[in-house]
């Protein structure tokens, strides 16, 4: 194990004195070199959220072990106890679902090749082709599902993409201008993994044609939302958001272009607070220590 792989902590709870006291204690008698730690009461819900993260050579037990141990802990911090141990040494896997649009996915491959997201793409699935020769000539496998029209039953496609994801178990299945809403089943199967980026700074213009609809009414600042997928179409918890100026000048194609970029930085941003287990959900919430 290297100097630099880390135990990571996530825990949500009802909140309540002594809570950081048994969690700190525990992490104590364990050898646990604590390099960050993140706290948030959350005073509306009164819930109480924590992540930590310790060097994972200052711990003699292996990992199953220190969850083992640590259920202990969180049972006696209440029965409604939500929390996750995991290493950094454990590898991630991305499914990215796509269309035609390539600019997300560049994107990704570009941070999953310089080591900026540490993780594999373990494949592609596209509901167009457009996207094969890209992915192909990087060795990363590319599945074509086509999917019927508008109005038609989109059933049987929805299953080959879902039985070619949990093929990988995926620690994300990224909609990266996927273009496609995902049906309530897959939104439960995936929940908590599956991450959309959304062309707007949400809850504002959701979903088709968003910087068409922000050109319409006139808007000075365009942005994008990277959130969770829920049945609620563009409605899931929010990761992270950020914006960009226009002007009376520019049309809604400029606006399409400006937005491209906004959107890659948010997908990637979120994606890896995701990923490095920096993101808490809590009914339609989420607590982000980034």
């Amino acid at each position: 194990m290297t100097s630099d792989t880390r135990y990571v902590l996530t825990l949500g709870c009802p909140d309540t004195t002594g809570i950081v006291a048994k969690i700190s204690t525990f992490l104590a008698d364990v050898g646990g070199w604590i390099v960050e730690a993140a706290y948030h009461s959350d005073a509306d819900s009164g819930w109480f959220f924590t992540r930590q993260a310790v060097r994972a050579d200052s711990v003699d037990l292996p990992l199953e072990q220190l969850r083992a141990r640590f259920a202990e802990v969180a049972a006696e911090i209440g029965p409604e106890t939500e929390w996750r141990l995991t290493s950094t040494a454990e590898p991630k896997d991305i499914v990215v679902l796509v269309s035609k649009e390539g600019h997300c996915l560049h994107d990704l491959v570009g941070r999953v090749a310089t080591g900026e997201l540490r993780a594999r793409i373990a494949a592609v699935i596209g509901n167009h082709e457009d996207l094969r020769d890209f992915t192909s000539r990087l060795d990363i496998p590319f599945h074509y599902v086509p999917f019927p029209g508008p109005g038609q039953d989109k059933s049987e496609a929805f299953a080959e993409v879902a039985a070619i994801t949990d093929r990988f178990d995926p620690d994300a299945v990224v909609l990266a201008r996927f273009m496609q809403v995902l049906p309530p089943q897959l939104c439960e199967a995936w929940a908590g993994r599956a991450i959309n980026i959304h062309h707007s700074f949400l809850p504002s213009f959701v979903g088709a044609k968003p910087y068409h609809q922000a050109f319409t009414r006139g808007v000075k600042l365009i942005g994008a939302t990277c959130h969770y997928v829920t049945a609620d179409l563009d409605a899931g918890p929010i990761i992270e958001q950020d914006v960009t100026r226009v002007d009376h000048s520019d049309e809604a194609s400029d606006m399409v272009l400006r937005g491209r970029d906004i959107e890659k930085v948010v997908l990637a941003r979120g994606l890896r607070w995701h990923l490095e287990n920096r993101v808490l959900v809590h009914g339609r919430k989420t607590v982000v220590f980034s």
